[in-house]
């Protein structure tokens, strides 16, 4: 899966900026991604404190592009920038107070197109990545929310590797039926860009009516109004979780389904049960997770976990790009 992604890469290199530069697991990564020639890094943080810290690592980082927002010789066209995209909701004062910030002046770095991309998160919160993301970034024409989605692969015995996405498991709290037809078809969008062809299983704890309730129902209706659009990929449900991935269980509780059974996409009724689900599935199942991966944005903007590694932050930098267009 990486390696096509990097061959994609290496034919169309990208730039990705990263908002906790100074961060020992961040220059581990960028010092990998600067020994190929598929995506540069981009550091934001004190020049000093970088090498310092990337010479008591032992990494090699020369010729890393760092920037400081207080140095940084485009800030005034930035702030400017800042301003007509939060149309009034900001003065001139209050955007460069913004802007002394890594999330909010690498954010605006991919706004005004001299990044690709973003990856934050090490130290910086979800809400904290996300809503700069929101204001600055905005959500896609058509689409009203932005959602997650995590990428689960796993190898078979035989080669080759079982790839599964789950969403939305980090976002969206308690996400309405439209939220749910959203959310849906951007997470079977970005199952496809890992290689899995979606088949996507609305989760629950009833299955196509066994069992009563607001989230039964909320599930159900969402999958009807899928149903109802023009998609390119099968959608079914409710369903309980054995009855999507039993082909056993599936063809005892949903007969007449083309999913029942054959589910590599999942979509969960709300970020409690997303958020078990996909750990579950990584801490039992000995899958490797990745995400979350943003979805509905304008441009690649990723979060990442305070508890990551460098190997991670690696993985989530060459994911976050391949997903730019």
């Amino acid at each position: 899966m990486f390696r096509l992604m990097i061959q994609k890469l290496k034919n169309n290199p990208k730039k990705i900026v990263f908002t906790e530069g100074e961060d020992p697991r961040i220059l581990e990564a960028a010092a990998r991604l600067l020994s190929g020639t598929f995506l540069t890094p981009i550091l934001i943080g004190n020049p000093e404190k970088i090498h310092k810290v990337a010479d008591e690592e032992c990494l090699n980082v020369r010729g890393v592009t760092i920037l400081q927002p207080h140095t940084y010789d485009k800030m005034d066209e930035m702030v400017a920038k800042m301003m007509e995209l939060r149309r009034g909701k900001m003065t001139e004062e209050q955007c460069r107070e913004a802007l002394q910030k890594g999330n909010y002046f690498g954010t605006m770095l991919v706004a005004m197109g001299e990044a690709d991309c973003l990856l934050g998160g090490a130290t910086y919160s979800t809400a904290d990545t996300v809503r700069p993301a929101l204001q600055l970034i905005k959500t896609k024409p058509g689409n009203r929310i932005v959602s997650s989605c995590f990428i689960l692969v796993r190898p078979f015995a035989t080669g080759g590797n079982q790839v599964l996405a789950m969403g939305d498991c980090a976002i969206n709290i308690d996400p309405s039926e439209d939220d749910l037809v959203e959310i849906t078809q951007e997470v079977a969008q970005c199952a496809r860009r890992f290689g899995a062809e979606p088949r996507v299983a609305m989760l629950s704890y009833s299955t196509m009516g066994s069992g009563k309730g607001p989230s039964v129902d909320k599930m159900r209706n969402a999958c009807h109004k899928l149903q109802a659009l023009d998609l390119d990929f099968p959608v079914d449900g409710e369903f309980q979780f054995d009855a999507a991935v039993s082909p056993t269980v599936g063809r005892l509780k949903a007969p007449n389904s083309s999913v029942a059974g054959r589910a590599n996409t999942f979509i969960f009724p709300d970020i409690t049960s997303g958020n078990i689900g996909y750990k579950v599935a990584q801490r039992m199942g000995n899958f490797d997770a990745y995400g979350p991966i943003l979805l509905g944005l304008n441009a690649p903007i990723n979060d990442l976990s305070r508890g990551c590694n460098a190997l991670e932050v690696y993985s989530m930098a060459i994911i976050t790009a391949a997903l730019a267009d």
